[in-house]
């Protein structure tokens, strides 16, 4: 997944606006105010989500490798995607 696919695919939910709240390079989606995803614009290496910890928990066992703890975040409520699919 490239960033413009995954920019487009967030901004398709209802209410879902993008900002850069910490610096120029960090892009949040919201909805209703609250942020559900973190990126990098620059390296693109990881999406952080957010999402109950239950969730959390199936989708790193469902997915090792690709949902990791999220990076500078909540490792129980915030799982990181790799959007190529690959953790080095």
């Amino acid at each position: 997944m490239d960033i413009l696919t995954y920019r487009d695919y967030c901004l398709s939910f209802p209410g879902a606006t993008e900002d850069l709240p910490f610096d120029e390079n960090t892009l949040c989606f919201k909805v209703a105010g609250k942020i559900f995803t973190i990126c990098d614009i620059e390296e693109f290496e990881s999406i952080n989500l957010k999402c109950d910890p239950e969730k959390a928990v199936e989708l790193r066992e469902q997915y090792p490798g690709v949902v990791i703890p999220g990076y500078h975040m909540n490792k129980k409520h915030c799982p990181a995607g790799i959007p190529s699919g690959e953790h080095g």
